[in-house]
């Protein structure tokens, strides 16, 4: 357990149309978190509004793409991201997670990270070049270098280093200089224990997955289905937690977790 008596935000990429996933990755988080966390979806208006966020995109065929670069892009969080040392103050650290993920250890074992070694990030590695041409969603499966490295960060976003990056450049950089933390040297990046974002259809199943990550679609979209025995074995934890969390509201209760949300 950290021994910071700050207690640090954990911001969750936010997006409408996957907003079921939000809500069971806000819960399993909480359900396993040995120490109090804030919980902050990054919603687009709300950045509007602030005037932190003012990226432009245009929409073609379903799809949207980035004013900037003009490549396609499929959530609505995925510049919003890299606001988060901005939205945490430069202060302290704050982990940032991509909303269609399910936690299933003690966060705080991530936060430990920043006790190690004084980075200005840390990540999983991951080598990651999905077959698929189409998300479930059918939207565009992006091919880029350091794929699914920003979908799960820890940020120490008091780091000097960080000062190299401004609100300007996450409206108007490049994603590929975005996603590939172009503003740090590679000896910046710190490197996170796999098991915190394990990939469905791709991470190894001898590594016990502590935090999962439906890069594939998830169990709630309609028609998508597991690729290997582990993908299934976490999908089935999804729909229990899901019907859990349903169960209780439609009871008028609130869950029994060990910690309140400090934000909804």
């Amino acid at each position: 357990m950290t021994t910071n008596s700050i207690i640090p935000n954990i911001y969750i990429g936010y997006d409408s149309k996957e907003d079921v996933a939000y809500r069971v990755l806000r819960e399993s988080i909480l359900d396993n978190t040995s120490a109090p966390v804030n919980i902050i979806p990054l919603k687009e208006g709300r950045l509007r509004a602030i005037n932190f966020y003012r990226r432009s995109h245009y929409t073609k065929d379903n799809i949207n793409f980035d004013s900037i670069d003009g490549k396609p892009f499929s959530t609505a969080f995925s510049f919003t991201r890299f606001l988060v040392p901005f939205l945490n103050m430069h202060r302290g650290e704050a982990l940032f997670m991509d909303c269609d993920m399910l936690v299933r250890a003690d966060i705080m074992e991530v936060f430990e990270l920043s006790r190690t070694k004084r980075l200005p990030l840390w990540c999983v590695k991951h080598d990651y070049k999905p077959k698929e041409a189409i998300k479930m969603d059918g939207q565009p499966q992006t091919q880029y270098s350091r794929k699914n490295w920003s979908s799960f960060v820890l940020w120490s976003c008091h780091h000097e280093k960080h000062k190299n990056l401004t609100i300007d450049d996450v409206n108007l950089r490049s994603g590929l200089y975005l996603h590939n933390f172009q503003w740090l040297e590679d000896e910046d990046i710190g490197e996170i224990d796999p098991a915190w974002n394990w990939l469905d259809g791709h991470s190894d199943d001898a590594v016990e997955a502590k935090n999962v990550h439906f890069t594939t679609g998830g169990p709630w979209f309609k028609d998508w289905k597991p690729k290997k025995r582990l993908d299934a074995k976490y999908a089935l934890e999804w729909d229990l937690l899901h019907d859990s969390i349903g169960l209780e509201e439609s009871l008028g209760k609130d869950r029994t977790i060990k910690w309140k949300k400090t934000y909804v």
